[in-house]
């Protein structure tokens, strides 16, 4: 694999260093630009509005998106709606709150003009792909693996904000993104699949930041000996890259899939217009991909699994080095004790979600567990085909037999296993998944009550050879035999039966029906003149992800309630910060006496500030390096600000997603220019101290890029320093004025 280092055009189908086309035609001659401007309203070629052709949402995010653009005046569904319910779908946990949810979203997709889809029907990217995509059609989803590139449908992942936006009739504002070209040729060898070729990508691009918040574009002659279902599992991981979206060439193996799905109409060829210009090259020879495996804690600690069987210890000192970035000296984490004569033994195996489940990698998995079981050691397999038409199909043509005949238990449709809702491995237990991620206790447990186990992603053939092979680490190109190549046969009765689709609709007489759980979000004031802001908690790890700041798992069945879920804020990395948080919201006894201090400190210090650091705006607010990887689960935000939060302080965020999360629920997205990597460890505040921001709201209006800042310790000293916020639509600066997104759009 091979990252250019400059741009590059794409001409006649060969990369090219410079072309007798400029640079700024050539960029609009991308899969991309064509895709998004012909979605654009702004009329502006850089600055972009956008609105998308349908939406999508499940179970932990719909109740929350349709509460915050009722409160803003939601009369009806403007756009296709799709409310899946693939993720709360055990009800038994909570009580009846999961189900209640699920009966809110029936109704409001009566009421408004939706679509439902019953629990256990379909996990939410595998609908969108047989029922929601079209090639030149742009989705936005309120799921960070929104992703259909591969169909020809550009698509999004983002916080429910955005997605309230587009049920108001508003826009999704972004500035035009980079593109950056993944050129693909050769074919993939037998035993790798799509998750090998997607480790590879993320391990390549990660780190430096290569894709991040652009688009990537996938073209070469490579694509054409990729299946629909290989690319669709390597599209859906795109979004471990930071990229903002992807787009695929699309040809007759694409036409095919919309025809098997009844939807041939959906089908037309997208390609680079012309000579196209790309800000930088991702080139991949599938040929030299090997099956690949990602160690503990991130998708991009990807290592072939020959590299890792063969220097084993080597590679697990380098997992325990990371389990202390995450974890401190909290647990004692090893993987070591999983070596059984130099052999690395896995407790877990799972095949499932948007990632694993589809028809192409299950049957894989049975082709290669024919003849050949699990064991009855330790070592489970689990396996949850994408939909119920996938689930139907394999127990037709015998795949589901071959499985179960194996040991492994094949389930329903439910994405659990992929934050921590399903099969939860026992304490110490190593678990290899054909999933998304394997971010700190994504898996389901608890470090703060001693639990903690781990996941490492591999493909489904490996997976299913390492099951073959009674749990011990196994690459897939050790078998040999040729894969049965089942043709699937894809059955829509299945969703004509159970699936509600107002066909656009509404019903205004129906009722929403509501459940003890499901609360109003609490009412959130506008920005004052002045900013007095006390730092609750200090992260310095080099990237925290979504769930460490709002973990998933058991936390879920409390979505819909804002006052309920924010108690779980930060609960996994800093288990005080809640308390921190709310003695600043409800300006405890201890929090008045500190800030009589503050403000004694600040105005002897500066007379100019009289009377105005005691009339500021009070909240909390954190710092970390690199916040908001992985999902866009907006409540990493909205918690914070539920809790009394009025701004973040970073030195980057990791994703657009969270970024615009913060802004949709009020709070200010402040950097902190560090300048070099010691300054993350000598930062101006700290812990416990307030730091005041004069006229920040005029500043914020006037479109500042910086903000004076006054940090005054708990010894009493006054530091100065500078804060920005990067680049703000009007909008979003407008949004942050009003204290958050209802308040905004309800005027």
């Amino acid at each position: 694999m091979k990252l250019w280092n400059t741009g590059a055009y794409l001409e006649n189908g060969k990369l090219v260093e410079s072309s007798n086309i400029s640079e700024a035609e050539a960029r609009k001659n991308t899969m991309a630009w064509n895709i998004m401007h012909s979605h654009n309203t702004s009329g502006d070629e850089k600055a972009l509005k956008i609105k998308f052709d349908k939406i999508t949402s499940h179970d932990i995010t719909y109740v929350g998106i349709i509460q915050t653009a009722r409160a803003s005046g939601l009369e009806k569904f403007p756009i296709p709606y799709a409310l899946t319910n693939c993720h709360n779908s055990l009800c038994a946990v909570g009580g009846t709150i999961n189900d209640d949810d699920h009966m809110f979203g029936l109704t409001c997709a009566q009421k408004y003009g939706g679509i439902y889809v019953p629990p256990h029907q379909a996990v939410i990217h595998q609908f969108a792909r047989e029922m929601l995509a079209e090639c030149g059609k742009m989705i936005l989803g309120s799921d960070s693996h929104t992703r259909y590139g591969a169909l020809g449908t550009m698509a999004i992942g983002e916080g429910g904000g955005e997605l309230a936006k587009q049920l108001l009739g508003k826009t999704y504002d972004v500035n035009m993104p980079g593109v950056v070209a993944v050129y693909m040729t050769g074919a993939p060898v037998f035993g790798v699949g799509p998750q090998d070729v997607a480790l590879a990508i993320i391990k390549a691009v990660f780190d430096n930041g290569y894709v991040k918040n652009k688009v990537m574009e996938f073209v070469g002659p490579g694509i054409s000996n990729l299946s629909a279902d290989f690319r669709i599992g390597v599209d859906v991981m795109t979004t471990e890259t930071t990229c903002l979206s992807s787009i695929w060439t699309t040809d007759s193996k694409i036409e095919e899939f919309y025809a098997l799905h009844g939807r041939a109409g959906s089908y037309k060829e997208i390609k680079p217009a012309g000579t196209a210009y790309y800000d930088g090259v991702i080139e991949i020879d599938l040929s030299e991909i090997r099956p690949m495996i990602a160690l503990p804690f991130h998708p991009s600690c990807a290592y072939t699994i020959d590299e890792v069987n063969g220097n084993l210890m080597d590679l697990l000192d380098e997992t325990e080095k990371r389990a202390k970035v995450s974890f401190g000296d909290k647990v004692n984490f090893t993987l070591k004790n999983k070596v059984i004569d130099g052999k690395l033994y896995c407790d877990q195996g799972i095949i499932a979600g948007c990632a694993g489940g589809s028809y192409e990698n299950i049957c894989a998995a049975a082709d290669i567990l024919k003849n050949a079981n699990t064991g009855n050691d330790k070592f489970t397999l689990s396996v949850y085909p994408a939909s119920t038409p996938i689930y139907m199909e394999i127990m037709k043509n015998g795949a589901a037999v071959e499985l179960i005949k194996a040991g492994a238990i094949v389930k329903t449709a439910f994405c659990g296993p992929c934050f921590g809702a399903g099969d939860t491995p026992a304490n110490g237990a190593f678990s290899i998944r054909h999933s998304t991620r394997n971010f700190p206790n994504r898996e389901g447990s608890k470090i703060q009550n001693g639990q903690l186990s781990s996941v490492a992603l591999m493909d489904a053939r490996s997976i299913a050879a390492t099951a073959a092979n009674k749990g011990f680490l196994t690459a897939a190109t050790k078998y040999d035999e040729d894969y049965s190549k089942k043709p699937y046969v894809f059955d829509k009765s299945i969703y004509e039966n159970r699936v509600y689709d107002s066909k656009g609709v509404a019903k205004p007489e129906v009722e929403i029906q509501f459940g003890p759980n499901i609360k109003d979000w609490p009412s959130m004031s506008e920005l004052k003149d002045d900013l007095l802001v006390k730092v609750v908690s200090e992260i310095h790890d080099p990237v925290t992800t979504t769930d460490e700041l709002i973990p998933s798992g058991e936390t879920s069945s409390f979505r819909s309630n804002p006052l309920g879920l924010a108690e779980f804020t930060l609960s996994r990395k800093d288990p005080a910060y809640v308390g921190r948080a709310k003695a600043v919201r409800d300006v405890s006894d201890e929090v008045k006496s500190e800030i009589e201090s503050v403000v004694l400190t600040l105005e002897t210090k500066y007379p100019d500030f009289k009377g105005r650091v005691s009339a500021a705006e009070l909240g909390s607010t954190i710092y970390a390096v690199k916040p908001g990887d992985g999902s866009a689960r907006e409540q990493a935000a909205s918690c914070q600000r539920v809790l009394g939060a009025c701004a973040n302080i970073a030195s980057e965020y990791a994703t657009k997603r969270y970024r615009s999360n913060l802004m949709n629920w009020g709070m200010l997205p402040f950097l902190y220019k560090t300048g070099d990597k010691e300054a993350t460890n000598n930062l101006p505040f700290g812990n416990g101290d307030y730091v005041f921001i004069p006229n920040v709201r005029k500043l914020l209006n006037e479109k500042a890029d910086n903000y004076k800042a006054y940090a005054v310790k708990i010894d009493g000293s006054i530091s100065e320093f500078e804060l920005t916020t990067g680049d703000m639509t009007d909008d979003e600066r407008k949004i942050i004025s009003a204290g958050c997104l209802i308040n905004f759009y309800r005027g």
